[in-house]
């Protein structure tokens, strides 16, 4: 159905660049909105609402139940990159673009950047994050690729997170070997096999999971070898088992750290404590500067119209406040799966990292609960409240918990490992997790 109507896939896909440039460059050439502004009455509130409220965190949601439909049919910014594609240099991809490390370090830099503008509540940052890094792949389509979705393939600052839970969809394009291979074998067909353009570069003939498929249904019934499959949602983690030290990072220590951090730090008491008693002991010193809430709105959310200004200690405190988060956060469930790890037979050069894949559903979550926190917010300041919110939080919470913990158990298993070995393994992933479940308590319940 996809393949057969690719044009009006297509007109869609235009419609939502179309709304997506509206929403984005209109709210910068309004006045900022006051109290009494609501998502009814607000162009730039319903902007807000729109890119916060329901667009990322329901994307979020969307990659484990259809896979990366939302990349093959609605994201503006990949039909973007591609229209520009078919009609740029067409050079070929260098090296350096294709380094595995660019998903962690361009979620880590987007995460904390957008933290340091104010993105969730000034159209301005809003136009500079999301449409800077349109701009950029529209670039990038420009000078690399024939056709091809270079930017989302491998420098897409969400690139990394949709991959890791897009291995969670229980449905994905199965490659049949033997039907290929028979294809193959047809030296004298009267029609040709017409080529398939896989936009975001893959192998079709290996490819073996829906991590980086982009769902377009461009290769459906290719060679009479790829087919839409329903599979189970473990599938990929557990029996595929493709993952590298990457992809751990950014599991561990961005998507379960930085993004943590990023997501608690305005609401920490412990910050507002800390921040104090540093203001006090510069002002006895005379040291003003860092006071100053002086920085361009670019770098540091400035203004001073709705009394809303970074200083250079905000920044800082900040970046720390992330940073340590993602430090202990991190650096203690990184700990512990290292130690699980080394419970069970069967370790190589590439277990651990397979181990860690399991946290995959929890550190999704942890992400979704974040987002969809400016939801809330932006609910209540509709009057739409609900005593059942927290209720809901943490059922999400215990069974993204859970699942990791089901995953890590069928992991330890395929390696072998008996169940009193499997159960030490499992509490020590069990006691990685303590910090980041807490810190979420904390958010929730205390805070």
């Amino acid at each position: 159905m996809l393949r057969r109507h690719s044009r009006l896939l297509r007109r869609l896909q235009w419609a939502i660049v179309a709304v997506y440039l509206f929403l984005l460059i209109v709210p910068v050439f309004l006045p900022l909105p006051d109290e009494t502004a609501h998502v009814f009455d607000n162009l730039t509130v319903a902007a807000q609402f729109a890119f916060w409220g329901i667009w990322w965190p329901f994307v979020l949601v969307s990659m484990p139940l259809l896979g990366r439909a939302w990349c093959g049919w609605l994201c503006p910014e990949g039909m973007l990159a591609e229209w520009a594609s078919e009609r740029g240099l067409g050079k070929p991809i260098p090296r350096w673009m294709r380094w595995g490390g660019w998903p962690f370090v361009a979620f880590a830099c987007t995460t904390i950047y957008g933290q340091l503008v104010s993105v969730y509540q000034y159209p301005r940052a809003v136009a500079l994050v999301l449409g800077g890094s349109t701009l950029a792949a529209v670039g990038v389509g420009l000078v690399y690729g024939r056709s091809k979705r270079v930017w989302c393939r491998y420098l897409c600052p969400v690139n990394g997170v949709f991959h890791v839970l897009s291995k969670l969809a229980p449905w994905h394009f199965k490659v049949d070997g033997a039907a290929w291979h028979a294809s193959t074998r047809q030296p004298h067909r009267v029609i040709p096999i017409a080529a398939v353009n896989c936009a975001p570069l893959l192998p079709l003939r290996h490819m073996q999971g829906a991590a980086d498929c982009h769902m377009c249904g461009r290769c459906s019934g290719h060679r009479d070898a790829i087919a839409l499959a329903p599979r189970s949602p473990e599938a990929e983690i557990v029996e595929v088992a493709q993952a590298d030290r990457w992809q751990t990072r950014l599991i561990v220590f961005g998507m379960m750290g930085i993004a943590l951090g990023a997501f608690l730090w305005s609401a920490s008491p412990w910050l507002v404590a800390l921040k104090q008693s540093i203001a006090e002991w510069l002002i006895e010193r005379d040291l003003l500067w860092p006071l100053a809430d002086n920085a361009p709105w670019w770098l540091l959310t400035h203004y001073p119209e709705v009394n809303d200004s970074f200083s250079w200690l905000d920044g800082g405190l900040l970046l720390g406040f992330i940073a340590t988060s993602g430090a202990l956060v991190g650096g203690w469930l990184y700990g512990a799966l290292r130690l699980a790890d080394r419970l069970l037979p069967g370790r190589d050069a590439d277990s651990f990292d397979r181990l860690a894949q399991a946290l995959i559903p929890l550190a999704g979550c942890g992400v979704f609960l974040g987002l969809s926190a400016t939801t809330v917010t932006l609910l209540k300041h509709e009057g739409l409240t609900s005593v059942w919110t927290n209720d809901a939080r943490y059922a999400l919470l215990a069974l993204a918990t859970a699942w990791s913990l089901r995953l890590a158990w069928r992991l330890a298993a395929r390696r072998g490992a008996g169940k009193a070995r499997r159960t030490a393994a499992l509490l020590a992933t069990a006691v990685g997790l303590a910090p980041f479940l807490g810190a979420w308590a904390l958010f929730f319940s205390v805070w």
